[in-house]
């Protein structure tokens, strides 16, 4: 994909693979949006990511309708959006303890997030445009404590479906990652973060978990390759062999 001239809205591109991916972008002449719900977090990105001429940040939360309205109707015309956002915080709990409230949070951010971002960020793009969203191996591979998750990316993938069809020929797709090693596991096993990861790493067919480089290539991927629409790309090390 030449991405010379083309411009690209990132949101949840503040750390792990959406930071990965707007690093990979702007490397290749791409102008990258950064969007997220920090300041701090994004100024952070800001700083490492260099490039002022071609990046810039926006505060959003795209739970919120018309947050994600204004957005758009700042940064005009895209040629690609992706969304890795997810907040996750307090949702993996045994179901006696879930509190609604974080199951709430979960849902804004990976489903109705990814639809408002359809809604309004879909008349912004170009026939051969697209959408890319994250879901994740807990659909395939649920657990106890992760229900809320599971259920969630389930229903992203089915919405990435159903979005195919009726934005065509905007292509919409998903990347299902497997265990990265991102902080948002600092919120799924706290202290025990790399003992976890190292225990999952042995169980692989791939022999290691993910890196946010593995999904930030996907997500290039799918967004440069024009006769793909519709699907989940799983990246997951064989997660769902296992």
């Amino acid at each position: 994909m030449d991405m010379d001239k083309t411009k690209i809205l990132i949101v949840g591109g503040s750390s792990g693979m959406g930071l990965a991916l707007a690093r990979r972008c702007l490397d290749e002449g791409a102008s990258v949006i950064v969007a997220g719900r920090g300041q701090a977090k994004l100024g952070a990105a800001r700083e490492e990511l260099g490039r002022p001429a071609a990046l810039e940040t926006a505060v959003v939360d795209i739970g919120r309708e018309a947050e994600v309205a204004a957005l758009f109707e700042r940064i005009g015309r895209l040629d690609h959006i992706v969304c890795t956002a997810a907040d996750i915080a307090g949702a993996y709990r045994l179901l006696p303890e879930i509190e609604l409230s974080a199951a709430q949070k979960v849902v804004e951010s990976k489903f109705y997030g990814p639809l408002l971002l359809a809604k309004h960020g879909a008349p912004t793009l170009p026939a051969n445009g697209s959408l890319t969203f994250v879901s994740g191996i807990a659909a395939y591979r649920p657990a106890a404590r992760g229900a809320v998750v599971a259920a969630v990316n389930a229903a992203l993938e089915g919405l990435v479906r159903a979005l195919a069809v009726e934005l065509a020929p905007i292509r919409i797709n998903a990347v299902s990652p497997g265990w990265v090693d991102t902080p948002i596991w600092e919120f799924v096993a706290g202290e025990k973060k790399d003992e976890t990861l190292a225990a999952m790493a042995k169980r692989l067919p791939a022999g290691r978990v993910g890196r946010p480089g593995d999904i930030a290539d996907a997500l290039h991927f799918l967004m440069g390759n024009g006769f793909t629409t519709g699907t989940t790309l799983h990246v997951e090390g064989g997660h769902r062999l296992v």
